[in-house]
């Protein structure tokens, strides 16, 4: 199933980013390269938030955050109120991101893993399904946050 993905990057993760895009688009889907456009270097929250944005607006369904330990512009991503960022490294992890998270994008750290298991990653993101039932309400407390006391007290 091909899907509309908005990718974006730091320079310490411009050469991966470049690889994935390129994979992306020989796969079928729909590539929104919100930069950089060379290795030069970049504040990651600038492209972290341009990746927000492209997601919240719909011009792409999700999105794909880059930078070199993938730390920092997940969490550029995630000030923005629409957006769940999952930091992941591993195929399990952006399963779960997906399917308990309804994440709409994942962070990897370019200096940290190496292109196949990003390759990997992506692909578990992209083929998993929000499961709902249960996680439906965390998901939804995520996105409507009320801060303040929400835990029971417990008994004396």
């Amino acid at each position: 199933m091909a899907h509309s993905i908005a990718i974006a990057s730091d320079h310490a993760a411009f050469a991966m980013k470049a690889e994935l895009a390129s994979w992306l688009r020989a796969e079928g889907h729909e590539v929104l390269d919100l930069g950089p456009a060379s290795d030069a270097r970049v504040d990651y929250p600038d492209y972290g938030y341009a990746l927000a944005e492209a997601v919240a607006d719909g011009r792409a369904a999700c999105g794909i955050a880059l930078c070199g330990s993938g730390i920092g512009i997940s969490i550029a991503v995630n000030r923005h109120p629409r957006l769940r960022c999952a930091l992941v490294s591993e195929p399990l992890s952006a399963t779960l991101a997906r399917e308990h998270n309804d994440a709409n994008a994942i962070a990897l750290g370019a200096r940290l893993i190496g292109i196949e298991q990003a390759k990997a990653c992506i692909a578990a993101f992209l083929s998993t399904d929000f499961a709902g039932g249960r996680h439906a309400g965390r998901v939804d407390k995520l996105t409507h946050p009320i801060f303040g006391p929400r835990l029971e007290k417990e008994p004396a």
